[in-house]
């Protein structure tokens, strides 16, 4: 979206040989796009320049998601991957916390399918948007109101899909000392604040009944 200069989504799969590696850092624009198009934050982050809050590069798709694969890993330090996220108690904790949650239920010999997003404004919300000078550019970026993921997995039958189960997880963009298992809600209810459709290519009674769970250890245990 340029007129946020974020990606109010990413998905990808999500399975065993895209992680493992170390962390390489690569800051870069994206090639793909002219650079201002995008926020200046290959050079440096946003600055510390907000009272007491430090914002970090926040990555959508995480350095460990894609780490298994050098050429991958790069993708995720593109400015298009990275938005403004609070550091103390968001990026450095709970939501690193899930991330790594996310990774550990990745099936032994299948894969997961992720959608992570930004969210300014929820449907038929009025929320106010805040607005940042980054450092290192002239531009003004907003920061997200709110971040969310939404996660499936499947049983097979041969080329078949059987069974589904999915979950979400919501979280205004504050600082958080408890668990990310207290934000675990429905795949529906995402839907239902960002007006996204998720998970559209499953047969139709495989996506309804995985999207109304709320329970990560269900999730889990799929």
């Amino acid at each position: 979206d340029k007129s946020t200069y974020a990606s109010l989504w990413t998905a990808y799969p999500l399975y065993k040989a895209t992680t493992g590696g170390s962390r390489r850092e690569s800051w870069a624009a994206n090639p793909n796009l002219k650079t201002s198009e995008q926020i200046n934050i290959w050079n440096g982050s946003y600055g510390v320049n907000y009272g007491s809050t430090i914002y970090a590069r926040g990555h959508q798709i995480p350095d460990a998601d894609r780490s298994g694969n050098s050429t991958m890993q790069k993708h995720t330090y593109y400015a298009t991957n990275l938005v403004p996220q609070i550091q103390d108690k968001f990026n450095g904790g709970i939501w690193m916390n899930l991330e790594s949650a996310i990774r550990n239920a990745i099936p032994a010999s299948d894969t997961l399918y992720v959608v992570t997003g930004v969210t300014f404004k929820t449907v038929g919300g009025s929320e106010n948007i805040k607005y940042i000078q980054p450092k290192h550019d002239t531009k003004k970026c907003p920061v997200p109101n709110y971040f969310w993921k939404v996660v499936m997995k499947v049983k097979r039958s041969g080329n078949n899909i059987t069974a589904s189960s999915a979950i979400g997880f919501w979280f205004e963009h504050r600082q958080y000392s408890d668990s990310y298992t207290n934000y675990a809600v429905s795949v529906d209810q995402i839907e239902q604040w960002t007006g996204m459709d998720f998970f559209v290519n499953l047969p139709d009674g495989v996506e309804s009944s995985a999207e109304t769970n709320d329970s990560w250890a269900n999730f889990q245990n799929f």
